[in-house]
């Protein structure tokens, strides 16, 4: 038997599945709860290569792929192919090639740093070149980028959902902690990269989680009470408890009762829309006695998760609208949107609309699954060659976008983020619109009007006859802290319990992260807290895997 492995290399985590190439069943599917690296979206992980070294960054990521592919229960030796797909800084960091032309927004500063892009044409290598056991004769195919901005993931993006076909304009949005979008005009492509973070999966969120066994990932309005919905050891929902959301009392135990453990970024969705219909949710706050929305089994939503919430989803409503303006477009002009990603799966697409997670104006929207990992399979399967890829690269003709260096990206995230977080109302919208010379919005359409089409019922294919394996990374940062004094109020200040502090001989402490719990540059609360100042994160390199 000869075994194909497809990897996801995502912002949030890695996912993989086992493929008999022969018959092209799927053996096993295993996802990491998180990233290896330390922070909660590619900016932390940007500055995680730059400041701790591109070597130890890339050791993280090899470690936690080879505890995830033991994880597979396969004979690692019989494995023939590993196609891979992620953005060009994932990819960079699990080649271990130059990644400072992806750091830096400026080509003045690139140059003046003497950095050469590396070619990103797409390779394939021995898999034993890049760290990974167990496989000796496997070899790993790598896509490329179309662009050092636009990679693997893009072009999967792309590819998978046939939007290049289109003959009207659309847009199609891989949702996630790195939402990548495309808009397609006229055979042109415009993309973008919008930093939603990671609250859209369940990430930042208190009581959230990432789609798992436990996790609730909806939340529906009846007329006696809000139902729920776990997912279940196959990552399939099934109905929970009815709620009333503003005292948590519990109306009809469902068939999930006492099985959820956290909330999904779907769900956090879900309740967000709901909670905005009902008039209990006016952003940020929660109208409740307590400030908490209640949901099954003491889950609640804070107003920070509303805030969180809104930020993601306001940068993803600024990189609509900053792309269609710059395609000489605007929201009347797009009407069909595709949503990719488990994100834009699972989530509910018409309560995703009414609250600004599709592109306004869309009356037409196409939910696909993950498009990275159908792709790779596709390579494992000779579906598609690396020089169908190269050759669609080479093609695609396409215009990025930086919108961190846009103004209009800049104008559009501060009506936003007034919007989410400072009680802005809705009706003041277009006044912000007009004061920045942007457009404003005409009537949108209702959701209920908008056409929905799902062409799969899971983000990943065959797991309703597989469980899914969920990891931790298993991936530990350490060192010894020189004049560390073994207080640990860094260890009590850590939100996520990711540090310990361990003695080691007399007057000498050895700091340990588990670094997919590290939220890394966005947080250091152990570092500033420590009263010698003597905790550098940055500085702990030695990696147990």
């Amino acid at each position: 038997m000869s075994y194909g492995i497809a990897l996801d290399l995502g912002t949030s985590g890695f996912r993989c599945q086992a493929i008999d190439i022969e018959t092209k069943k799927t053996i096993a599917t295993a996802v990491t709860e998180r990233h290896p690296i330390p922070g909660m979206n590619v900016i932390d992980h940007v500055n995680f290569a730059m400041k701790s070294g591109e070597d130890v960054a890339n050791g993280l990521m090899i470690g936690a792929i080879n505890n995830l592919f033991r994880e597979l229960a396969i004979d690692l030796s019989e494995v023939t192919d590993v196609a891979v797909c992620g953005n060009p800084f994932q990819l960079s960091l699990f080649q271990n090639i130059e990644i400072r032309d992806l750091a830096y927004a400026g080509k003045n500063m690139v140059k003046s740093l003497g950095v050469v892009s590396p070619p990103r044409l797409g390779d394939i290598v021995s898999a034993e070149s890049l760290g990974l056991v167990g496989m000796p004769d496997a070899k790993v195919y790598i896509p490329p980028a179309v662009t050092h901005e636009i990679g693997a993931d893009a072009i999967a993006m792309m590819l998978m959902t046939d939007i290049l076909q289109e003959e009207e304009p659309c847009i199609v949005v891989d949702y996630g902690t790195n939402a990548e979008m495309a808009l397609v005009k006229d055979g042109n492509v415009y993309t973008g990269s919008a930093a939603a973070g990671p609250a859209l999966e369940g990430q930042e969120i208190e009581r959230g989680m990432l789609a798992a066994p436990g996790a609730l990932s909806e939340v529906e309005i009846t007329d006696r009470g809000w139902r729920c919905y776990i997912l279940d050891d196959t990552i399939a929902p099934q109905p929970g408890d009815l709620i009333d959301p503003v005292t948590g009392d519990v109306i009809e135990e469902g068939p999930m009762h006492g099985k959820a453990i956290g909330i999904t970024g779907t769900g956090v969705i879900a309740a967000l829309a709901n909670g905005m219909k009902a008039g209990i949710i006016v952003p940020p706050k929660i109208e409740t006695a307590d400030g908490l929305l209640h949901l099954q089994d003491g889950i609640t939503i804070t107003s920070k998760d509303v805030e969180e919430a809104g930020k993601a989803i306001g940068a993803l409503r600024a990189g609509f609208l900053t792309l269609l303006s710059e395609a000489g477009l605007w929201v009347d002009d797009v009407r069909k949107a595709y949503m990719s990603g488990a994100s834009g799966l699972y989530v509910d697409a018409r309560k995703a609309m009414e609250v600004g997670m599709v592109t306004p104006g869309a009356r037409e929207i196409i939910q696909f699954g993950n498009t990275s990992i159908g792709m790779a399979r596709k390579l494992i399967f000779g579906e598609i060659s690396m020089d169908d890829l190269r050759e669609f690269a080479k093609k695609l003709r396409a215009t990025h976008c930086m919108f961190a260096t846009s103004e209009t990206f800049k104008n559009l995230y501060s009506i936003e983020y007034s919007l989410w977080c400072s009680s802005m109302p809705m009706d003041q919208y277009n006044v912000m619109l007009d004061i920045y010379n942007i457009p404003t919005l005409p009537e949108l359409p209702d959701p209920d009007d908008v056409n929905v089409t799902r062409l799969a019922v899971r983000d990943l294919p065959d797991t309703e006859d597989c469980k899914v394996h969920i990891i931790k990374s298993g991936t530990i940062l350490n060192g010894v802290v020189e004049g560390c004094i073994g207080c640990r109020k860094c260890v009590r200040e850590c939100p996520e319990k990711a540090l310990e502090i361990k003695a080691e001989g007399i007057s000498s402490y050895r700091a340990e992260i588990q670094s997919d719990r590290c939220a890394g540059t966005a947080c250091r609360r152990c570092e500033g807290v420590c009263p010698k100042k003597v905790l550098k994160t940055s500085e702990l390199k030695t990696l147990i895997i």
